[in-house]
């Protein structure tokens, strides 16, 4: 097993970093990972950290959903009814954005759920997913052949680009986020979807916050560092959205992971909180979706 320390701030580049907090690795490995904080611009991001060559081994799971689409247990049975109100969430935001449709990569496409959705709406599609298993469940769900990286659609040009909760995966940040840049149509939008670590439930629960996720989150974005992360980039920030329902599933993920069991009542009490406050103390929801077009 491999590591690497990242010794510059992928936002801002600067060099002191104080320690956060300290996350299990509950789901896999049930290793302790140090969240650190730039001292500069507050990005929270965690290390050391597996490497790319290593990285692989944290996922294997069953109970990695977006790679498994498993219904095993009543927290994966409701992520999946949940699903099929958010994809048609989804696929109403890229509609509003780009009306006259055209081509949409999905960045991560998993299991390709929403891909197919934006195939049956008129969508041409690309995906890209590096989990072999995934990518063969995506190709039979969406009938079209799915890349396994950025380099498969080099060249090609995109009205939308999405990123459903991938950025906070991806070891190579900024030239990730570069490429994806450089695919978009000169009116493209790029879609943004991560947890934040500024919410009431990442507040609440801390080290058992279930999308501190560590080591397969490596970074912990909040508004302020994503558009930081945009900026950057020369990307304007359009506008910022709550993914609501995230709040109840997180909030389940780290009861089980607090209290060694499924607690539903707390779970939607506090994910009811986390949406409450959010709504009144500036949007800082659960998740949130960040649009993005080029300056």
């Amino acid at each position: 097993m491999s590591y690497e320390r990242l010794e510059q701030c992928p936002i801002c580049g600067k060099e002191e970093f104080k320690n956060f907090l300290v996350v299990n690795d509950n789901a896999v490995s049930k290793e302790s990972f140090v969240i650190v904080e730039c001292e500069n611009c507050s990005f929270k991001f965690t290390n050391p950290r597996p490497d790319t060559e290593s990285i692989g081994k944290y996922y294997e799971s069953e109970e990695y959903i977006s790679h498994s689409n498993t219904k095993s247990g009543i927290i994966n049975r409701a992520y999946h009814v949940v699903r099929s109100i958010t994809t048609k969430q989804k696929v109403e935001l890229i509609n509003r954005h780009s009306p006259a449709k055209g081509a949409i990569l999905d960045f991560g496409c998993g299991t390709g759920v929403f891909l197919a959705a934006c195939k049956k709406d008129g969508w041409n599609l690309r995906g890209i997913e590096p989990n072999a298993g995934a990518r063969d469940v995506a190709s039979k769900e969406t009938g079209e052949p799915i890349a396994t990286d950025l380099g498969e659609v080099a060249g090609e040009k995109f009205a939308v680009i999405t990123l459903w909760h991938v950025l906070e995966h991806i070891h190579t940040l900024n030239d990730t986020v570069e490429k994806l840049i450089s695919l978009l149509q000169e009116d493209g939008t790029l879609i943004i979807a991560v947890p934040n670590a500024d919410s009431h439930d990442a507040q609440q629960y801390k080290a058992d916050w279930a999308a501190y996720d560590v080591p397969r989150h490596l970074y912990h974005f909040t508004q302020d560092t994503m558009k930081r992360l945009l900026k950057k980039h020369k990307m304007k920030l359009e506008e910022t959205l709550p993914m609501k329902f995230d709040a109840y599933y997180v909030s389940m993920l780290s009861e089980k992971q607090k209290e060694g069991k499924t607690k539903m009542i707390s779970s939607v009490l506090n994910g009811y909180k986390s949406n409450s406050y959010a709504e009144k103390n500036g949007n800082d929801y659960s998740s949130l979706i960040f649009v993005a077009k080029r300056k």
